[in-house]
């Protein structure tokens, strides 16, 4: 795998894990349930920053289910950050 590539992809994990920490302690001092999804919805896309390398070579399988798969986790992902602004 590019070094670039790998590297961006890190950046990307480490950069949403941040968030979701900020938003988590935000959670545990306001009590407010909204800051919980926002935290759970970047864990989601954090780790689907990095799971589409990781199936296609860990498990062998094609480029396009693996996208699908991170697509489905990032959207996961999203649709909790949706959920957070809607309440």
């Amino acid at each position: 795998m590019e070094t670039s590539f790998l590297l961006a992809k890190l950046i990307t994990l480490v950069l949403s894990l941040v968030v979701a920490y900020l938003a988590y302690h935000g959670y545990r001092r306001s009590g407010q349930t909204p800051m919980l999804y926002v935290s759970g919805g970047f864990v989601f896309i954090g780790a689907g920053a990095i799971c589409e390398g990781l199936i296609y070579h860990v498990f062998g399988t094609t480029i396009a289910s693996a996208a699908l798969v991170q697509a489905v986790i990032v959207s996961s992902g999203m649709v909790l950050v949706l959920l957070s602004l809607t309440k």
